[in-house]
């Protein structure tokens, strides 16, 4: 496992078990954890539970953390999983500025008559325009594409490009339907990492391009969203639009931006998602991946890789890839 740095703010949520048992959700404080189906009298069985009663359960949670009468943990003894089942996955994508810059030059026409600088500034100038003007470009994932946050990610054979995207994931607290950009903040309880791994050979269909993209292929295979390690409140996180998103594979810095390049922040997703879905307790706004892909770099994942990815105040994780069967 990796070293467990510790959130920001005096506490965090995670889920948690012994070698043997279940997991069980858990207050993480002061290098302890505190299992909340035991300390609150709602009795949670997960980490969702305690978020469908979020802004009656915040004030209890903050007075555990400094309680040293009931039972605490080492962390060091405990197994660390995703902090987080959710129902519903929503993935932001092209929503980092520099990113979607550097891979409109890459893939520019072979005749196209524009200098590199130049491109670069048109393109710049479009995606101002986008921010300014247009809606962010939002779709959906699965479940069971959610692992821990030490997990081995299994790279499935018929992936010949997969990819990291280390990402901001905003936690939704309560059910929000066609809120506004204004009120949107209200409906977080907090952020956590993922990595929305991408396999870049099935984003788009051979068979008949017109089709477009095909999500279901290339980003949802299982364990392809390693997640947390913790779920930090949003109280504790002073402004998730300047965090810093780091991704290091074997120890070499792939991306290293902050969350201020976003084009469409966290009020903005959470409002556009809500205008047609309805967002619930536990469910995952994934805000888009900077700059610093495998597609940029040139290389993509493979056997024995290990990717360690932090975001100021929400902890590390660390994962390695192992070579699928099927």
């Amino acid at each position: 496992m990796a070293t467990l740095a510790q959130p920001a703010g005096p506490f965090a949520l995670g889920t948690f078990s012994t070698p043997d048992g279940e997991p069980f959700p858990g207050l993480l404080a002061r290098g302890r954890v505190l299992d909340l189906s035991g300390a609150l009298d709602s009795a949670p069985a997960d980490v969702r539970a305690v978020l469908e009663r979020w802004e009656k359960t915040l004030p209890l949670l903050h007075a555990l953390a400094d309680d040293d009468a009931h039972e605490w943990q080492a962390l060091e003894g405990l197994r660390v999983h995703a902090p987080v089942e959710p129902r519903q996955i929503f993935q932001s994508g092209a929503n980092y500025r520099q990113h979607v810059i550097d891979l409109e030059v890459a893939h520019r026409s072979p005749d196209d008559p524009r200098t590199v600088e130049e491109a670069r500034a048109e393109i710049a100038a479009v995606m101002d325009r986008r921010a300014a003007e247009d809606l962010p470009y939002v779709f959906i994932g699965l479940p069971t594409t959610i692992a821990g946050p030490y997990d081995d990610v299994v790279l499935p054979s018929w992936a010949e490009q997969p990819d990291w995207e280390l990402e901001l994931a905003a936690v939704i607290a309560k059910p929000a339907y066609r809120v506004s950009v204004e009120e949107a903040m209200e409906y977080v309880a907090g952020y956590t990492i993922a990595n929305d791994l991408t396999d870049r050979a099935t984003v788009f269909r051979r068979d008949m391009k017109a089709i477009g993209t095909d999500w279901l292929r290339c980003k949802n295979a299982p364990g392809f969203t390693p997640l947390g390690p913790w779920l930090v409140p949003a109280e504790s996180i002073a402004d998730p639009g300047d965090l810093r998103v780091t991704l290091r594979l074997n120890g070499d810095t792939m991306q290293d931006e902050s969350t201020k390049d976003m084009l469409f922040g966290i009020a903005r997703l959470v409002s556009y998602i809500s205008q047609t879905a309805r967002l619930l307790p536990g469910d995952l706004v994934l805000t888009g991946s900077p700059a610093g892909n495998g597609i940029h770099w040139g290389r993509l994942l493979r056997d024995g890789d290990v990717m360690q990815g932090s975001i100021t105040g929400l902890g590390v994780q660390r994962t390695r890839c192992v070579e699928g069967t099927s």
